[in-house]
C-alpha cells in the first residue's frame, strides 16, 4: 500500500506501482472506439503509460496534453493514457484539444488494471479511481522508469519519463 496525498489530505493505494525491472502486468481497456485492447497490442514499441485519475480535471489534462506534443515529434512512441473516465468522455476531451498523437483507454471494462499496477484508491472520497503515475515501458514491456506521483494535484516528472523514450 502506498500513501498519497490530494490537496495534502492523505489517501492510500490498495499496492504498490511496479518499479524499474519489473515485467509491466498486461491489461484489458477499452479504447474510444469501444475495442479492448491488451499490452501486447502495442508491442515492439516503447510506451508511456500515464494513470490519471479523469481527463475532467486540470492536471490530468495538461499532461495529456504535454505528452500529446511529445508524440508528435515521436511516432515510434506510444502515449496510454489510462482513467476512469468512459471512453465516450475521453473521446469527446481528446477531440476538443484535438490530440491525436495519444491513446486514451478507459478502465470501464477493466477495473483490475488499478489493482494490478497498485494505484487503485481504497478510501477517501477518491476511492474507486487511480492515484496519477507515469510508467515508461521499453519494446519488450519491461519496466525502465516509474513515477508514482505523491500529492495527485501535482504534475508528474515529464523530462524524468519522456527522456527514457529517447
Amino acid at each position: 500500500m502506498a500513501t498519497i496525498t490530494i490537496n495534502g489530505e492523505e489517501f492510500h493505494t490498495n499496492g504498490e506501482l511496479p518499479v524499474v525491472g519489473d515485467q509491466a502486468p498486461d491489461f484489458i481497456l477499452t479504447k474510444t472506439d469501444l475495442a479492448d485492447v491488451s499490452l501486447a497490442d502495442y508491442a515492439g514499441k516503447k510506451k508511456l503509460i500515464s494513470i490519471v485519475p479523469s481527463l475532467d480535471t486540470p492536471v490530468c489534462q495538461l499532461s495529456t496534453k504535454k505528452f500529446n506534443e511529445h508524440a508528435k515529434q515521436h511516432p515510434n512512441t506510444i502515449i496510454l493514457i489510462v482513467a476512469a473516465d468512459l471512453p465516450f468522455a475521453m473521446a469527446r476531451f481528446c477531440g476538443d484539444e484535438g490530440l491525436e498523437n495519444v491513446v486514451p483507454l478507459s478502465m470501464m471494462r477493466g477495473r483490475k488494471f488499478a489493482k494490478d499496477y497498485g494505484v487503485f484508491i481504497e478510501d477517501g472520497f477518491f476511492k474507486g479511481i487511480t492515484a496519477r503515475a507515469l510508467l515508461v515501458l521499453d519494446e519488450d514491456n519491461k519496466i525502465i522508469s516509474s513515477e508514482l506521483v505523491s500529492e495527485v494535484a501535482d504534475e508528474p516528472n515529464y523530462d524524468a519519463a519522456l527522456a527514457k523514450l529517447n
